[in-house]
Order: C-alpha cells, then sequence, then structure tokens
C-alpha cells in the first residue's frame, strides 16, 4: 500500500454500468471479482485486454510450473513493493508447493536461503528485470541451463506483468481484499518512497 487515497477505488455492485458488469460477471462466476478488477472494470475494454493476457500467466497456460511462476510472482511483488500483488498472491504461493520459509524468503538477499539452483536463476533473472529490465549474461547462462526457451520467455513476461499490475494498484491506491493479510513491511503509507 502506498497511499490512503483510493484514487481508482473497486466499483461496488450497485456502482456497476452494464459494460463494467458484464466484464464483471466472469470473475464473479470464479471467485475473483476482487478489488483490483473492480478497480480496473472502470475501464471495461482494458479489463477485457487484461483478462486474455493474466489468464495466460496465472492459469497455467504459460510454460512455467505454478512454483516456478509463484517465485517470479512474489520476487516481483517484494522488490516492487506491491503489497496488494504479494498479500494475493502468498496463497497461491503456498498453493503451487512454496512452503512457509520460501515464500519469507523471496523477500531476502538470494544467499540467505537454501534455494536450488533453478530458483536461484529464477530469483537472478527477476531481479535484474525488475531493477534493470534486463536479465544479465551470467544469469541468463544459468536461466537457460535450467528452463527451456518458451519457460525463459516466459520468466519475462510474468515478472514484466507484475511489474504493470503492481504499478496500477500502487498508483490507483486499490485497497488489500479483507480475505489476504497485508504485510507490514509493504504498508508504504505516510512513509515516502522506500528504500531497496
Amino acid at each position: 500500500m502506498r497511499t490512503d487515497t483510493q484514487r481508482l477505488a473497486p466499483l461496488q455492485d450497485s456502482e456497476l454500468d452494464t459494460a463494467q458488469e458484464e466484464i464483471i460477471a466472469p470473475f464473479r462466476n470464479v471467485g475473483a471479482a476482487f478489488g483490483v478488477v473492480r478497480s480496473m472494470a472502470r475501464h471495461p475494454r482494458m479489463l477485457a485486454a487484461f483478462r486474455t493476457w493474466a489468464t495466460y500467466v496465472m492459469i497455467d497456460k504459460n510454460a512455467l510450473p505454478a512454483r516456478e511462476r509463484e517465485i517470479v510472482a512474489l520476487r516481483t511483488a517484494w522488490l516492487i513493493k506491491s503489497g496488494y500483488v504479494w498479500s494475493r498472491h502468498l496463497a497461491y504461493a503456498k498453493n503451487a508447493g512454496l512452503t512457509d520459509e520460501e515464500r519469507e524468503a523471496t523477500k531476502h538477499p538470494i544467499s540467505d536461503h537454501d534455494w536450488s539452483p533453478a530458483d536461484i536463476a529464477l530469483l537472478k533473472s527477476t531481479d535484474g528485470l525488475v531493477t534493470d529490465f534486463f536479465i544479465p549474461d551470467d544469469a541468463w547462462a544459468e536461466l537457460s541451463a535450467h528452463f527451456n526457451e518458451e519457460q525463459c520467455i516466459d520468466v519475462i513476461f510474468v515478472a514484466g506483468h507484475f511489474c504493470m499490475l503492481g504499478a496500477y494498484l500502487n498508483t490507483a491506491g486499490v485497497p488489500i481484499d479483507p480475505d489476504v493479510p497485508l504485510d507490514l513491511e509493504l504498508d508504504m503509507r505516510g512513509r515516502g518512497r522506500p528504500s531497496k
């Protein structure tokens, strides 16, 4: 959370027009009409396009296994200080097989945890993408040693997806959904720009 001001507050059912109701309905049908969706519904055409992309990223249509995808998602969320993405993805990561210790370790320097070489490659690549929009040669060599070409491409786009989504959520001021906890380390309201 970066601001107490809900610049683009999630819409309540009573506020939805016909186009917004139509785009929210599929999310509601699968129990995913979260605050992010209700905020993005302010721009139904964008949300329709986003839904197609987010389905690719999140519903196992990309080449990365769920566990590896969630390592990238959590690391990205932490690096960009997106409390909403972090909070929502803790349960996804647990369901994908990340332990409590591994989820917590995505917050810290890579060397602080006994990651596998493949996990280290994912984390180094995510760090490069988020901080420099580039995977350095050494990290790319490690990544491509553990993952095929499609999976390497998907690492780039999964990190990019969560950078884009986190930028929206941080700026829009979408509050954390009541069914997930806010990590107090990511509550940036009133603290100015966070340090890295």
